[in-house]
């Protein structure tokens, strides 16, 4: 009996050994393992921690490039204005330089209206070749760029059988005052008012002006309003930039069919298809027409 219990107490002794054995292996394998999962459980927190952080970061950096982007974009618009502002002050410039060069009394309302002294001469004169004119024993002076204007609309008219010839051009202060001196004389004050201007009033001292007459009037200018030449004007003088001054019924002279004055293209064209004449516009939307006067 004595053996056999001390073999059972050997007995549970081993299997409490064992025991405490196991007990130790699982205790240290399940330190281990908590080790293990609390260092992943860490790696875990902290690349979730750098996503956040990362996540934050885009998202500054999406701000940042959308301020960014909104910065390129002011500066592009500020870049396109100051280049549309540059280009308006060059225009501007421009504008100013071409008008600084132009006589602003091209256009001006003279018959009555505006006054040019006794010392005004067109700034560049030029004789009007004797093909064009119905006299070539005479010189008559035209402004020097209204020249090409001039021999253009009479060559076309040609092209349509029209004979139209100049019989006066330029007239200085002093040619008009001794004009208007002769008719006083020949006709008295009154009728001579009605078609004649007062020197410093007369369209022909800008030297944009011309007379027409033809060879089956001799001459002379009574009676054009009956020719083929005065039809073609009013329906072709406006593409060369010519309109006539004084129509029927007009409130400065008597109406003078063979008298046209250069206006320039734009402002003719503008009369003309409106059925308009030069005296019934303002002065100022005239002169809105200096600028482009001698354009083609």
């Amino acid at each position: 009996m004595i053996q056999e219990s001390l073999k059972i107490i050997k007995t549970n002794k081993k299997v409490a050994v064992i025991a405490a054995v196991l007990i130790v292996v699982i205790g240290y394998g399940a330190y281990q393992a908590y080790l293990y999962f609390n260092n992943k459980q860490k790696e875990i927190s902290k690349i979730q921690s750098d996503l956040a952080e990362m996540k934050t970061l885009f998202g500054e950096l999406a701000n940042n490039n959308t301020l960014l982007q909104e910065a390129l974009n002011n500066a592009q618009q500020r870049g396109e204005l100051l280049e549309s502002t540059v280009k308006e002050l060059s225009s501007d410039v421009g504008v100013f330089k071409k008008l600084s060069e132009l006589d602003p009394e091209l256009l001006k309302k003279y018959s009555k209206v505006y006054f040019l002294s006794e010392n005004y001469v067109p700034s560049d004169l030029s004789a009007i070749s004797q093909g064009y004119l119905y006299s070539s024993e005479k010189t008559i002076q035209l402004h020097s760029q209204v020249l090409t204007f001039l021999y253009d609309m009479i060559e076309d008219a040609k092209r349509d059988d029209i004979d139209l010839l100049v019989l006066s051009g330029y007239r200085s202060f002093g040619d008009q005052l001794g004009l208007k001196s002769d008719y006083v004389v020949r006709y008295g004050s009154g009728t001579a008012n009605s078609f004649s201007a007062e020197q410093g009033y007369s369209e022909h001292q800008l030297g944009t002006t011309v007379d027409f007459t033809t060879k089956s009037l001799s001459g002379k200018l009574g009676g054009f309003d009956k020719t083929a030449e005065y039809k073609w004007l009013t329906e072709n003088a406006h593409k060369f930039g010519f309109t006539l001054s004084y129509p029927p019924n007009n409130s400065y002279y008597t109406f003078e069919p063979w008298h046209w004055r250069f206006v320039g293209g734009d402002l003719a064209r503008y009369l003309y298809n409106r059925n308009l004449h030069f005296y019934d516009m303002a002065q100022r939307d005239i002169d809105e027409y200096l600028i482009d006067i001698f354009e083609e």
